[in-house]
């Protein structure tokens, strides 16, 4: 049953239009409220850090609920936080006004995940977390650009907030129209047992891989229209377009990603995560409008995925028995990462200019696939030693 997954992808569509819908208005708030490019990169950052402080803890505290109920719940507080964004409250409101739904936003991926996998075959439950995953890369083709493109038409910032607060509804009465009933387990796992796994070396390695992955990702595309606009000297039309493009090329390298994860996950993952080190090279080939299109497209096709790709990764080296525990580290590292980019980003940006980005990027993606290439070895040393002592103790019962 692959409905619920797409339900779940629905909602990350909501979830993802308010978080990073805001990326493409940043230099429209920048000049609105009179601050710099990386205070208004704060908006984005201060959500990041409440979810990667208070997410695990939630969404341990939340264990026993119905998971429909939980991604309601969430989901009324991310139309709140668009309907007072909509009235442009002075911008220190406003952070606290994008924290409010941060603090569920966990739990709610969470559980969409979890109501996925137990409403599905488990068989094929890569598959579906990558579905529920994929609606980020669809919202980056359908909110965050679009959220840039009204935006410019009607002149306000605010439209954006608009657009997202129809998604946010949306998405609230299909859950409740749509999804059936998701108890919790029966058997809840004791905190303790699900702790064992922040003991794990193979699995902590996987949780820094996810930081460092998303945070070389998130050095330039938080500041994606900043990008184009400065260093690509596009206008506010054009830049749109491209976001859009971005979007569209996202969108493809998820289906492929998703494919590519069921059956070869390694390779999976070393492709995606190459793409941060390339992609600087990459942008000082921008000589004409053809290769910046080029570019740009395969920006978003490496880029696309990589939650999904960290996501995976991450959940492959935990235990079954804290599956939503490991979501939920992986929702806060991730989002750790997500405010570690934005913040590192901004003050290069500030400090040496936006065309340095890039490279800060690829520095965290050094660093992440050494982690990868690490852990590989751990797991693979893990497994060998275990394939010894099962051979040990079946010579000893001969």
């Amino acid at each position: 049953m692959k409905k619920a997954a797409y339900i779940g992808c629905l909602t990350l569509i909501g979830i993802i239009s308010t978080e990073f819908g805001v990326i493409s208005i940043l230099p429209q708030i920048s000049e609105y409220y009179g601050v710099s490019i990386d205070k208004a990169g704060s908006l984005l950052s201060i959500f990041s850090i409440t979810i990667a402080v208070t997410g695990s803890v939630i969404t341990l505290l939340t264990s026993g609920f119905n998971r429909k109920k939980i991604m309601l719940v969430a989901m009324v507080l991310f139309l709140l936080s668009d309907i007072l964004s909509i009235m442009a409250p002075p911008f220190g409101v406003l952070l606290v006004v994008r924290m409010l739904p941060a603090f569920l936003q966990p739990t709610c991926i969470a559980a969409a995940i979890y109501a996925a996998v137990a409403l599905g075959d488990e068989k094929y439950k890569n598959e579906l977390i990558g579905i529920v995953i994929s609606g980020i890369a669809v919202a980056s083709v359908v909110t965050v650009p679009l959220s840039g493109y009204v935006s410019g038409v009607f002149q306000q910032w605010q439209a954006a907030y608009v657009l997202q607060a129809i998604i946010s509804l949306l998405t609230i009465v299909i859950i409740y129209k749509m999804l059936p009933s998701v108890p919790a387990p029966k058997e809840t796992i004791s905190l303790k047992k699900q702790l064992v796994i922040l003991k794990d070396p193979v699995f902590l390695l996987s949780m820094a891989f996810n930081l460092f992955l998303i945070t070389a990702w998130f050095c330039t595309y938080s500041y994606i229209a900043e990008y184009l606009q400065k260093s690509l000297a596009m206008d506010e039309k054009t830049t749109s377009y491209m976001i859009f493009l971005f979007g569209v090329m996202g969108v493809a390298s998820n289906w492929v990603a998703r494919k590519m994860l069921n059956k070869r996950m390694m390779p999976a993952v070393v492709l995606f995560s190459l793409g941060t080190i390339v992609l600087p090279f990459l942008l000082n080939f921008n000589t004409n409008p053809v290769l910046t299109i080029s570019i740009i497209s395969i920006w978003g096709f490496w880029y696309g995925p990589c939650v999904m790709i960290a996501v995976v990764y991450m959940v492959s080296n935990a235990p079954s028995y804290a599956l939503e525990f490991a979501n939920s580290l992986q929702n806060s590292t991730g989002n750790l990462g997500v405010a570690l980019g934005t913040s590192i980003g901004g003050w290069i940006i500030v400090s040496k200019g936006i065309s340095v980005t890039p490279w800060i990027g690829a520095a965290f993606g050094i660093v992440s696939l050494l982690i990868l290439i690490i852990n590989s070895y751990l797991k693979k040393n893990r497994e060998q030693n275990c394939q010894n002592k099962i051979q040990e103790s079946e010579l000893l019962t001969e």
